[in-house]
C-alpha cells in the first residue's frame, strides 16, 4: 500500500519546511516553524489540508 507524500509549507513565506506528511496523517494546533522565515504558526493538517489557526491578539487587562 502506498501512500501520497507532500511537504508541509510555510504559510507566511511559502518555502517548504522540514516536516513530510502522509496521505493520512492529522495534527491539530501544531506549531509549524519555517527555518527560512523564522516564525512560528499554528496550523491543522487534515488529508493534505493545512490551515493556519489565527490566533487572538493579546488585551490588556483592565481594572
Amino acid at each position: 500500500m502506498t501512500y501520497k507524500t507532500e511537504w508541509i509549507k510555510c504559510p507566511v513565506c511559502g518555502s517548504k519546511t522540514r516536516l513530510k506528511i502522509l496521505q493520512n496523517t492529522e495534527l491539530k494546533n501544531f506549531p509549524l516553524f519555517c527555518p527560512k522565515c523564522k516564525q512560528e504558526t499554528l496550523i491543522n493538517v487534515r488529508q493534505l489540508n493545512t490551515t493556519v489557526i489565527q490566533e487572538p491578539d493579546a488585551q490588556t487587562q483592565s481594572r
